[in-house]
């Protein structure tokens, strides 16, 4: 990693990348290859790092780690000398010409620096809602629960699963499971109760899922895998494999700070080329609103950065001399 602090510091960047995960990387990798002076503020946080065996990524026919993806995107980009700070940004606010970013350095806590940049490509991702597991914090980072049916539900094909969640959410997915992957599959509402009306009763027996009510007391652990779920009701519960459908938390703040648009989730809203209705502003990855998929991120990523180089010699979409109009004029 290349800690850039001295005369970098008072730099103005193209671009300033917040967020180093698959949509940040691939982006850096495209803006370090157009010859653009940008740098990538990362958390080390990523929601790719959890996944232990990814078997749909293009080429990786044998499977990759969210953390190998990282760490062989990371090297690609430092190839072409890109530039990587650990850090938090805290503060992201419109400036003359561009914008102020600030951030807690990751090196030195409690110590705030602030970048100047003419773009800004928010790559930030989300979190996942923990499920309320007795005596288990942290069961999804943990990789206890899985969280991506998309991912690696090819993989649990066939077997017995569980989908916790409520509400249309929950049954959604639970749905999702049955059709494609498994007969098998038990809707655990973790205590939040579901009124199922008519419609949500055909389809749950169209796809012979079962719902659990009742609150989980107590689990069973083996070899590192949940295995057992007990009810409140005395119920003793078998899978093979559990997934969450509780929802994200999107990290969208920044965005929305500087009212761009979002939906009722906080998913950031974009255009063509990734731009958020904040002139200058543009998104990738789980922050914006779509699929949340490891490849749909790095074709956010590829997208911003060229839309970001193409413009770099323009002012700002709102400067006098810019480009007017909605977000995708050119």
């Amino acid at each position: 990693m290349t800690e850039p602090w001295g005369d970098t510091m008072d730099e103005i960047f193209d671009c300033v990348i917040v967020g180093g995960g698959p949509a940040g990387l691939t982006a850096a990798l495209y803006l370090a290859r157009f010859g653009r002076r940008f740098l990538v503020v990362d958390a080390g946080d990523s929601r790719t790092s959890w996944i232990p065996t990814s078997h749909n990524i293009p080429v990786f026919a044998d499977g990759i780690s969210g953390q190998e993806i990282l760490n062989r995107q990371r090297n690609h980009v430092s190839r072409y000398g890109g530039k990587f700070v650990s850090g938090t940004v805290k503060a992201l606010d419109k400036a003359d010409g561009g914008f102020t970013v600030g951030f807690e350095d990751g090196k030195e806590t409690g110590i705030m620096r602030t970048l100047f940049a003419r773009r800004v490509l928010l790559a930030t991702g989300a979190d996942d809602v923990e499920p309320d597991l007795p005596d288990l914090p942290d069961a999804i980072r943990r990789g206890l629960v899985r969280y991506c049916p998309i991912c690696d539900g090819y993989e649990a094909r066939g077997k017995r699963i569980a989908v916790l969640g409520h509400g249309d959410k929950g049954l959604s997915e639970a749905v999702f499971v049955a059709r494609t992957y498994s007969h098998d599959v038990t809707l655990l509402t973790l205590g939040q109760g579901m009124d199922l009306d008519a419609g949500e009763h055909e389809r749950v027996n169209k796809h012979g899922i079962k719902v659990v009510h009742e609150p989980v007391v107590s689990l069973g652990i083996e070899n590192d895998r949940i295995t057992v779920l007990r009810t409140a009701g005395g119920g003793e519960h078998h899978f093979e494999v559990l997934y969450s459908a509780l929802g994200l938390k999107l990290r969208s703040e920044l965005a929305l700070a500087l009212g761009a648009k979002h939906d009722g989730t906080g998913a950031l809203v974009v255009d063509e080329h990734n731009r958020t209705t904040v002139p200058g502003l543009y998104a990738a990855g789980g922050v914006v609103r779509g699929l949340d998929q490891v490849v749909v991120a790095m074709g956010h990523g590829a997208v911003a950065a060229t839309d970001i180089h193409n413009r770099c010699e323009l002012p700002t979409e709102e400067e006098v001399d810019g480009a007017k109009g909605t977000p995708g004029s050119v």
